[in-house]
């Protein structure tokens, strides 16, 4: 019969922070096991005959906390099997629950194992932390590792305190990631060993300062206050969610109370066109600012039907979250993907059997192109969708002559005078132009706007050359014109 493993706390400093139900169990251990001899309370336990062994020495062959506590684990495993009953202690510091990785590792493998497992509490650091900080906890607050402190993981509205702060390596890693959230003059403060009597040190710096403090160990905290600064919580999504929110709210903004779905679809167009312009221009502030106009109506979109209690915009990122991992087998599953192709035919083959999985009707091959894409770019899109089953030209000189036959066309509805004809027509040749871009592996889109800015610098070109001669567009000749936009061609390119 296994003996049962009983995990302890020895508190968060000296013999004083013990409790008297700890004590007790210490003094009547048959075998007592240490995570580590460094702490407060060791010598007590020695000055009263405690007998102990500790793990510190695994500490010292291993490469990582991992396969340190891998190692406590299975030594604890072995030595309950070979026991015949009784108790095995394995005492550690602070409260078993809080920040001790060995808990919980122990709890499961002996649950695998048949093996019975207890845990008693004792004072954990986060007792003395709200002691010696003086804050209380019920007002909110974080207790992050300082090995996995991420941006997106902090609130300023929150008090923060940031345990497992070994050394000034793990600090310099803490500030880096605090430096994304609070500006570099932050007051943090430092906590060493916190309640133990001749031992304790806090002390407040600046954030830049926070991997220079001296003293990091097994007894070191990170301790940042929580703020209602607007420059700290304006970073935050949940702040935008907010700010919507109240916009939208009966006290908020008319317009934006006033807004709908259908009034606004130009905004959401316009916006997304603009980030683009950004993009053209390699202007990095610019596109910060346009990508936030955009990102704004997400937000009111997701805020609308929230009001109804369809979705909130938390919604929508879980949805995002679970098809990017859905369509990407290849980085989140087993599927294998050598190149860009690759992963973008496996992401198509999970998007068809989505679109099979909800359609009644059958599936075609020109499914999934949205109704209000610009003409140019779903004309692209749906030659693209039908070449992919063979639907396509072989050779490029039949896409020629299928250009000069639509142009041809367009001709002979101009002189017949038949517009609605025309109308037709136009667009068959815009669509076997688009037809040729795809053959020229260019982007119509993309060539247009480029043709639609280099008219726009020539043009103003133009407009300028007439100005500085004292003259008006709309009283200037064509001759003129045109002799000022043919040295805007070489102009503007020097330019």
């Amino acid at each position: 019969m296994s003996a049962q493993l009983t995990v302890i706390g020895l508190g968060s400093g000296d013999e004083n922070q013990l409790t008297l139900g700890i004590w007790k169990k210490l003094r009547e251990a048959q075998r007592l096991y240490l995570r580590t001899a460094h702490h407060p309370v060791v010598a007590f336990l020695t000055e009263n005959g405690v007998a102990f062994e500790s793990f510190d020495a695994v500490y010292e062959t291993h490469p990582d906390f991992i396969a340190v506590y891998d190692e406590i684990v299975k030594r604890l495993l072995a030595a309950a099997e070979e026991a015949d009953g009784g108790e095995i202690l394995y005492a550690v510091p602070g409260h078993p629950w809080v920040a001790e990785r060995t808990t919980v590792l122990l709890r499961d493998a002996c649950a695998e194992r048949g093996i019975p497992f207890a845990a008693l509490g004792g004072e954990s650091f986060l007792d003395q932390a709200f002691l010696r900080f003086g804050f209380d906890p019920v007002e909110g607050f974080q207790l992050l590792d300082a090995a996995e402190l991420a941006a997106d993981r902090l609130d300023p509205r929150q008090h923060l305190l940031i345990g497992q702060v070994y050394d000034a390596f793990t600090a310099s890693d803490a500030k880096l990631a605090l430096m994304e959230i609070y500006p570099d003059e932050y007051p943090v403060t430092v906590g060493h060993a916190l309640g133990v009597a001749g031992e304790e040190r806090i002390r407040t710096v600046p954030l830049y300062e926070l991997d220079r403090e001296e003293g990091y160990g097994n007894l070191s905290l990170i301790y940042v206050p929580r703020s209602a600064e607007e420059n700290l919580l304006n970073r935050s999504f949940g702040r935008l969610h907010e700010i919507v929110g109240i916009l939208r709210s009966p006290g908020g903004c008319p317009w934006d109370r006033e807004q709908t779905h259908d009034s606004l679809r130009k905004n959401l167009i316009e916006e997304a066109y603009e980030v683009l312009e950004t993009i053209d221009e390699d202007d990095p502030d610019h596109m910060q600012e346009e990508l936030g106009d955009l990102m704004l109506q997400v937000m009111l979109h997701a805020q609308i039907e929230e009001e109804t209690g369809a979705f909130t915009v938390y919604d929508v990122i879980r949805t995002l979250n679970e098809k990017l991992i859905r369509r990407h087998p290849h980085v989140f599953g087993d599927v294998a993907a050598e190149d860009a192709d690759e992963a973008l035919a496996n992401w198509q083959e999970v998007k068809r059997q989505e679109r099979e999985g909800k359609e009644k009707k059958p599936a075609s091959a020109l499914d999934g192109i949205p109704r209000e894409l610009p003409g140019l770019m779903k004309a692209w899109k749906l030659q693209k969708k039908a070449a992919s089953v063979g639907f396509d030209w072989s050779d490029i000189r039949d896409v020629f002559a299928k250009v000069e036959e639509e142009l041809a066309e367009v001709r002979e509805t101009i002189v017949a005078e038949e517009p609605e004809e025309t109308l037709g027509e136009l667009g068959d040749l815009l669509f076997s132009v688009v037809n040729l871009a795809r053959f020229l592996k260019t982007d119509p889109e993309e060539a247009l706007a480029a043709t639609n800015r280099k008219f726009y610098d020539r043009f103003r070109y133009v407009e300028e050359q007439i100005r500085l001669k004292g003259g008006k567009l709309d009283e200037t000749g064509l001759d003129e014109m045109e002799r000022y936009w043919q040295e805007a061609k070489t102009a503007v390119q020097e330019k």
